[in-house]
């Protein structure tokens, strides 16, 4: 194996506030407490350490016990929560939707991206200890984004949709989907992946995947933590009170949106005027009315009842976790943008940001076909069509070698401009709108040459476009689309993680680029 890295504004895949987050965070300090470095995150731990309770830290705790009751004290997991009761302990967090499966492959690279960071503070601080964190979001109701996974570019869907938070659904049909994934490794009867399939089980979606994403990670010391819950949401009621009796997160965040404009980006969500919602069996309702009785009775007797939207659920994760560093894609960390002043209004410290590492990882037997064609792994980033024709160009010889015309053609314009001169600046002006449309013509003509080409190379062009497409699947990273489990081909799953940790580093910015043997 050997890994490269490459400049994520050259790959033409992540947006320019993406690229802006990644490489110059220190260009939009407005939105953020301090730029994600090594020596911030040792300022934030102080920070933090002010700012978190221990009251919260003891109650964080304990419910980490209820929902961990059963594992070994032998359990890195059960080290990990021993740890948190510690003032000197902080987590690392990232989060993500209840998508089937391992869902696309970069929630697998921000759960080890996390757990690389632990690593390296640890290093740096060794009086302190860090824990990684994945932040079900059980919460969420969109189940169309989550109901589906990709593995070996088939999509294998989930099509229940009972309504409300996707954490509560119940298993119907689990197995079917199960047994759907169990298939593709169906030659390899002993791997690990039909013994973690056997796992992914519970009373709820939301309790499956907490088991699902444990058995993965159970020995990194990861807490996957289901946060919706009586004992953790009571750590919220105050904040999730006064937004309900006098709402301030829309201000807040439409104050946020215009700083977000003035630096040319466009922001990521918009607040309402009641940023909570009512979770019911079946149902997840907004808020409509403030200050409403009833439903700030049912909140006080039942904060589980009621759940914080986009843009009020970062508050609520850093209320109840000691947190340093949020981790996440550059589309995710935009929700993040509109949140200071949230979190400034209720007196709560804002986490440093740190985009996740994003990877490439490409096929030998593909990067074999696409060397043989003429190019190198730089070149899987370039588009299609200027592939193709650099590919064409290339073994065209002098059917496509246009210099001489190009030549003859810029010759003749210089000519009629020379002779244009002698007469007056009307027909100097007719001559080069002349010359101009003379260039164009010329254009269309390469274009027809081109393409005559073009159909006379077609193997070729298939063959480029096939592996395009395998590479970047609808021309977008496979981290986006593609299971975890495509690259387990043989059903073996922690060798593949560790081989991601051991390339992974939470301080790289660029894309990293395998190229797998």
């Amino acid at each position: 194996m050997q890994k490269h890295t490459i400049h994520r504004a050259k790959t033409h895949q992540f947006s320019r506030l993406a690229t802006k987050l990644t490489y110059q965070q220190e260009d939009l300090t407005a939105l953020l407490t301090a730029p994600f470095s090594l020596e911030n995150l040792g300022l934030q731990m102080h920070r933090k350490q002010a700012n978190y309770s221990i009251h919260n830290r003891q109650v964080l705790v304990r419910e980490l016990k209820k929902q961990f009751s059963e594992l070994p004290e032998s359990s890195p997991v059960f080290a990990s929560i021993q740890k948190l009761e510690s003032q000197n302990t902080f987590t690392i967090t990232t989060g993500h939707q209840l998508n089937i499966g391992s869902g696309p492959a970069y929630v697998i690279y921000k759960i080890i991206h996390c757990i690389r960071l632990t690593e390296e503070l640890k290093k740096v601080y060794p009086t302190f200890d860090f824990v990684p964190v994945f932040w079900l979001a059980t919460e969420d109701h969109d189940i169309d984004e989550v109901n589906h996974t990709t593995i070996f570019g088939k999509k294998i869907s989930w099509n229940e949709n009972q309504g409300g938070a996707v954490g509560k659904y119940n298993l119907h049909y689990w197995e079917e989907m199960k047994a759907e994934i169990a298939a593709f490794f169906q030659n390899y009867p002993d791997s690990e992946i039909h013994q973690l399939l056997q796992k992914y089980t519970g009373k709820n979606v939301a309790d499956a995947t907490q088991q699902f994403y444990h058995a993965l990670f159970e020995n990194e010391g990861v807490i996957v933590l289901e946060p919706n819950v009586p004992g953790l949401k009571t750590l919220f009621l105050e904040t999730m009170q006064r937004e309900a009796q006098i709402p301030f997160v829309e201000e807040c965040v439409n104050t946020a949106n215009q700083t977000i404009e003035q630096l040319g980006f466009s922001p990521q969500a918009f607040a309402r005027p009641i940023n909570l919602f009512r979770l019911s069996a079946g149902k997840r309702e907004r808020l409509l009315e403030v200050n409403n009785p009833e439903v700030l009775k049912e909140m006080l007797e039942n904060p589980d009842h009621f759940s914080p939207n986009v843009l009020l659920r970062p508050a609520f994760q850093e209320t109840i976790l000691p947190n340093l560093v949020y981790v996440g894609g550059g589309g995710e960390i935009s929700y993040w943008f509109q949140q200071k002043g949230i979190f400034e209004t209720i007196g709560l410290e804002f986490p440093l940001l740190s985009v996740r590492n994003s990877i490439q990882l490409v096929e030998a037997s593909q990067l074999k076909k696409w060397e043989k064609l003429g190019f190198s792994w730089e070149d899987i980033f370039t588009p299609l069509q200027e592939i193709q024709r650099q590919y064409i160009q290339a073994n065209s010889g002098e059917a496509l070698n246009f210099t001489s015309l190009d030549f003859a053609v810029e010759k003749l314009q210089g000519v009629l401009h020379d002779h244009a001169s002698l007469f007056d600046q009307n027909m100097e002006k007719y001559v080069d709108a002349e010359s101009t449309k003379i260039t164009k013509q010329l254009e269309a003509i390469k274009s027809k040459f081109i393409k005559q080409r073009k159909s006379q190379l077609d193997l070729a062009m298939k063959q480029l476009e096939d592996l395009k497409a395998k590479m970047l699947p609808n021309n977008a990273l496979q981290e986006r689309t593609e299971s975890f489990f495509s690259f387990c081909k043989d059903g073996a799953i922690q060798s593949k993680i560790q081989l991601l940790k051991s390339v992974m580093d939470p301080f790289e910015n660029d894309l990293i680029v395998l190229l797998l043997e």
